[in-house]
């Protein structure tokens, strides 16, 4: 993945996060270039999973019907399940960046797979560490992944949104 300026917010929940999602496609961004990071709630206690039907992945667990749908919005997907974490969903461009990230977590300091994805896409180590956390948390990451003008457009819509946080992160 090239690096471009990421705006990234934190919801609480995964309404607030699809409807951030819907905010940035009614303003025009290219779904190609979002992507979204969340765990299935109690996942331990439901069966959760994926598999890829042709193009698209159908999902099921508690929150199937939210991860199916911002499937349908925003392609590519990776499954993983990470020490303390646990089972976390990336879709969109951040999925194919996991594939590079995970072989570099070794190099990045002992990062997981998903920081060491973070940090292949210009998140500074810090910032990792408090979207981590967040997702420990249960909360959802939304990702945007533009040039610095998409980057600063993207935030505005966000912050629109209400997120708990939200930054940009420079190339």
């Amino acid at each position: 993945m090239s690096k471009e300026d990421v705006t990234v917010a934190v919801y609480k929940t995964h309404t607030e996060a699809e409807q951030a999602v819907k905010a940035l496609q009614k303003a025009g961004f290219d779904m190609k270039k979002l992507s979204i990071v969340g765990k299935d709630y109690h996942s331990e206690e439901q069966v959760l999973g994926f598999y890829n039907a042709g193009d698209r992945v159908k999902f099921w667990g508690k929150l199937g019907a939210f991860w199916g749908g911002m499937f349908g919005l925003l392609f590519s997907a990776a499954f993983l399940v990470i020490p303390v974490l646990g089972h976390v969903i990336v879709l969109g461009p951040l999925a194919s960046a996991l594939v590079s990230g995970a072989s570099g977590a070794a190099v990045t300091g002992g990062m997981t797979a998903l920081g060491a994805a973070l940090f292949s896409i210009g998140i500074p180590k810090d910032s990792i560490v408090q979207y981590e956390t967040a997702l420990k948390a249960d909360k959802f990451l939304v990702l945007v992944h533009g040039t610095a003008d998409e980057a600063t457009r993207a935030k505005t819509v966000l912050d629109g949104t209400r997120p708990d946080q939200s930054a940009v992160h420079h190339a």
